[in-house]
Order: structure tokens, then C-alpha cells, then sequence
């Protein structure tokens, strides 16, 4: 007996790849991102610990994207290739409802964390007097603290309300995880309630997010307009990588969620799953490494004194004394 208001014991999850002779090279090329995802926010994590110039809020916001980034790529990617090879292709209720629970609460907190740091942008621009006071270590501990909790119960409500339903239809999901559209397509009862929870609840997260970070922006336009095109170019470049997260993270976000369930077609929620669970974890990390001067600077430095330090002991170890 399932502990859950349902008939279903577990789901049979779509592979990413129905095509036998495609199944290797897109389990290779999964494989590839994901390391890449790992490697890419673990060496942003450990670039932002070890390096004093950059530990201050705004790249201790960063260092969370990173976490929340490995945190719901993890949750998805690895079960997806799983599932490729696996015969029956199944997952536990309770393995489901703590994929939907991680991937949501990845999501909207994202989702909030990029509004966050482009409250971090405006101040520093518009506001740098008060800088210090808006943004300090405490303020950032609460708005970090915040943005995990809202995230927590915002994907805690959405998980509950959707494995409280009965699913009698079919245990076939057909996504190559446990997303919240698909699993309420299974249900047997009227899903109303719950697409006028998504709308109120998690569309006031990733609306509310985008709003302030729309607002945040035409501040910050409006007040480089006013300076020299040299000092304007300079605190542009400050945001550059910021905003190209942001673009990245909302369009398919817009597609997925704030269209309702009945409208969505199985080929778009596909192509839009795969590019926000499996691409964008990737991408986020490259972005900022690429487009941030200081990022790349204390990676330059970073790698040049751990290439000296290898040569140097490669020197030593050439140079000691063999005993005989």
C-alpha cells in the first residue's frame, strides 16, 4: 500500500531517448554536461571561497547559485541516464515526489536568487553610499536564508498538493522525470485547485523575481544614462553576465509554467525541461567565468599559481639528492 492518496506505487518514466542506436551518444553527451555542470560550480564555489577579493555579497550570492545549480541537476540528470539502460524504467513515489520537491525548490529559488543579486547591482550603482548598510553580512545571511525558506515551502506546498491526488489514469509519466505538469496529467480528479495554486503561489514567485529584477534594471539604466560613457561601459560590464543568466533562466521558465497544463504539447515541455534541468546548471557558471573581469582574473591567477606551484615541486623532486 502506498502511503500517498493513490492507486500508484510507482511511475514508469519516459526515456530521453526511444531510439536504441541514439541511446549511447545522448547518454555520453548528458554525461558530458553534467560533469562539466559539476566541475564548473564546484571550481566557481572553491574560486569564491579561496580568493579574498572576491568574497564579498555579490559573489557570495553567486557562490549559492552554484550550490542551487549542482543541487537540482543532481536531482534530475543522473536518474535520466539511469533510466536510458534500465529495463523497467520505474521510480518509487516517494523517489518521484523528492525529485518534483528538489526540483521546485531549485527552481524558485533561483528564481528569487537572481532577483536578489540584481537588488545587489542596483544598490552598488544606484545607491553606493548606503551600500555598506543595505548589503552587509548580515543582510546577505537573511536575504540568502529567505530565499531558501520561500523556495522550501512554495516546492513543499506544490509537491504535497500534487501526490495527494489520486492517480488512477496510468502510472506512465510521459517526461523523463517527475515534473508537476506531467504528474497532474495522470490524475483521475479535477486539477482546477492545483493550476490555481501554481498560478498564485509559484507565479508569484518567478513573476514577482522578474518584476523586481526589470525594476532593478531600468534603475540602473537610468542612472548610467546620467555619467560618461567610459565610467557607463564599466558598470554595464558589471551586470553583463548577471542579466545573460537572467534571459537564459526565464524564457523557457515562461513556457513551462505560466501556460496552463491543458495547452502544454509533450514536445515542448521536452525541449524546455532539458534545456532548464540538464543546459542552464551548465551554462551559469561558464557565463559568469566568461563575462565577469574579476571572475576571470582570479581564475587566470588562480591557475597560474597552481601551475608555478606544480612546476616548482616538479623542480624539486628533479633536483633532490637519490640516496643510493
Amino acid at each position: 500500500m502506498s502511503p500517498w492518496n493513490t492507486t500508484v506505487s510507482e511511475f514508469v518514466l519516459s526515456s530521453l531517448s526511444s531510439d536504441p542506436s541514439l541511446q549511447l551518444p545522448v547518454f555520453l553527451l548528458c554525461l558530458l554536461v553534467y560533469l562539466v555542470t559539476l566541475l564548473g560550480n564546484f571550481l566557481m564555489i572553491l574560486l569564491i571561497l579561496v580568493t579574498p577579493g572576491l568574497q564579498l555579497p555579490m559573489y557570495i550570492f553567486l557562490m549559492n547559485l552554484s550550490l542551487i545549480d549542482i543541487l537540482y541537476s543532481s536531482a534530475i540528470t543522473p536518474n535520466a541516464m539511469i533510466i536510458m539502460f534500465s529495463v523497467r524504467k520505474t521510480i518509487s513515489i516517494i523517489g518521484c515526489a523528492t525529485q518534483m520537491f528538489l526540483f521546485i525548490d531549485g527552481a524558485s529559488s533561483e528564481a528569487m536568487l537572481l532577483a536578489v543579486m540584481a537588488y545587489d547591482r542596483y544598490v552598488a550603482i544606484c545607491k553606493p553610499l548606503y551600500y555598506g548598510r543595505l548589503i552587509n553580512k548580515v543582510s546577505c545571511f537573511q536575504f540568502i536564508f529567505s530565499v531558501h525558506t520561500i523556495g522550501f515551502i512554495n516546492s513543499l506546498i506544490h509537491t504535497c498538493c500534487a501526490f495527494t491526488l489520486p492517480f488512477c489514469k496510468s502510472n506512465k509519466v510521459n517526461h523523463f522525470f517527475c515534473d508537476w505538469n506531467p504528474i497532474l496529467k495522470l490524475s483521475c480528479k479535477d486539477i482546477f485547485l492545483n493550476q490555481v495554486l501554481a498560478y498564485v503561489v509559484a507565479g508569484s514567485i518567478e513573476v514577482g523575481s522578474f518584476i523586481c529584477i526589470m525594476i532593478s534594471y531600468f534603475c540602473i539604466l537610468r542612472a548610467v544614462s546620467r555619467i560618461s560613457s567610459k565610467s557607463r561601459s564599466k558598470f554595464l560590464s558589471t551586470c553583463a553576465s548577471h542579466f545573460t543568466c537572467v534571459a537564459v533562466f526565464y524564457c523557457p521558465v515562461f513556457f513551462m509554467y505560466l501556460i496552463p497544463v491543458s495547452e502544454h504539447s509533450g514536445d515542448q515541455d521536452w525541449v524546455d525541461s532539458v534545456f532548464y534541468t540538464i543546459i542552464i546548471p551548465m551554462l551559469n557558471p561558464i557565463i559568469y567565468s566568461l563575462r565577469n573581469q574579476d571572475v576571470k582574473q582570479a581564475l587566470n591567477k588562480w591557475i597560474s599559481t597552481n601551475i608555478l606551484l606544480s612546476s616548482n615541486l616538479h623542480s624539486r623532486h628533479k633536483c633532490a639528492p637519490r640516496s643510493v
